[in-house]
């Protein structure tokens, strides 16, 4: 197990099997030192638990636990193509989607889900820039999405 999945489970959490796509794309792919997941939405075991508009049928404290579940499932992306979390040298950037009623502004919040988790489990590798974006509906009307850029180390 590596020190990245030790953490997590320490935390009482389990990386999960990488959400199949649901179009014409790749979970996850390396370009040199970077790997890019494709936006994750918060799947559990293939379903997604809640859907609907942040501010409406969906309250920030959902979304924000949520986006939490995006950050797990792009870890598990991550490690389908690194072959080991413990080679995540940083997380560089992470973009969140936040399918928000239209009087809803609380998305950097929401998106404190994926990044509080990431800084928890990873540290100060963990620590990134971010974009936080409300949308008006996202593919299977999930209230958040969360992508992630990582660099890996050269081993």
């Amino acid at each position: 197990m590596s020190a990245v999945e030790a953490k997590l489970a320490e935390l009482g959490l389990t990386l999960p099997e990488v959400v199949p796509p649901l179009a014409a794309y790749q979970p996850a792919v390396q370009s040199g030192v970077y790997v890019y997941t494709a936006g994750q939405l918060p799947m559990v075991e293939g379903k997604l638990p809640v859907t609907g508009k942040v501010g409406a049928e969906v309250t920030p404290e959902e979304a924000k636990e949520l986006a939490r579940t995006c950050a797990l499932n792009a870890l598990a992306a991550v490690k389908s193509v690194a072959g080991d979390l413990d080679r995540i040298a940083r997380v560089v950037k992470v973009v969140g989607f936040v399918a928000s009623a239209s009087d809803f502004t609380g998305q950097p919040a929401v998106l404190n889900g994926a990044s509080e988790l990431l800084g928890q489990v990873l540290g100060d590798k963990g620590v990134h820039a971010r974009s936080a974006v409300g949308v008006a509906v996202l593919p299977l009307d999930a209230p958040v999405e969360v992508e992630v850029q990582v660099e890996l180390t050269g081993a």
